[in-house]
């Protein structure tokens, strides 16, 4: 049976918790379970599903890739839609995590030919919440963002690979960026 897995950068704190605190919020309000499935990341690999074999190729490739890129810098700002079942907090400093993505769907090419090209344009994003929002919740839950503010930016020093175990997402390996060991 093939396995999902996906490649995702996590922010780190205190992001993580101030974008988790988000999540929680939005599945508190309209019950939605999707919202708190994963930890706050911007998905650089979409999901896909591979034999247990793929995980070791790929955290190898991943190793290789990371070596080559340095961190990058995120902005977050604000939030956005897509349609009317994605609520997401909106990358605002895009450029550094396109290019990274973009040399990391080159690498995999390269390296990982499992790994097929997205067939719409990357956006990057950090997904509060999708698929399972009641969509007679969804009007209050557009005012309510729409309402607040939210601005952060980090480094993007590691690279993370998510392997679903039938039930949730579990963290199956952390690579780091060529330079992340020095301090911040």
């Amino acid at each position: 049976m093939a396995t999902l897995y996906l490649v995702a950068v996590l922010p780190p704190e205190p992001v993580f918790s101030q974008t988790w605190a988000l999540k929680q919020q939005v599945q508190q309000l309209t019950g939605s379970r999707n919202a708190v499935r994963l930890p706050p990341h911007i998905t650089l690999m979409p999901p896909l599903r591979q034999s247990d074999e793929f995980e070791a190729r790929c955290t190898a490739a991943l190793t290789d890739f990371a070596a080559t890129q340095a961190p990058v810098r995120v902005g977050l700002q604000d939030f956005a839609w897509f349609g009317s079942r994605t609520l997401f907090v909106h990358v605002s400093e895009a450029a550094a995590i396109q290019t990274l993505h973009a040399a990391l769907m080159a690498w995999c090419a390269r390296h990982l030919p499992e790994v097929r090209p997205e067939n719409r344009p990357f956006t990057p994003h950090l997904t509060l919440a999708t698929r399972d929002l009641p969509a007679a919740q969804v009007p209050e839950l557009r005012r309510l963002f729409a309402a607040k503010t939210y601005a952060a930016a980090f480094e993007v020093r590691h690279l993370t690979l998510f392997r679903h175990d039938g039930r949730q997402w579990q963290v199956r390996a952390t690579i780091e960026l060529a330079g992340s060991s020095r301090a911040a």
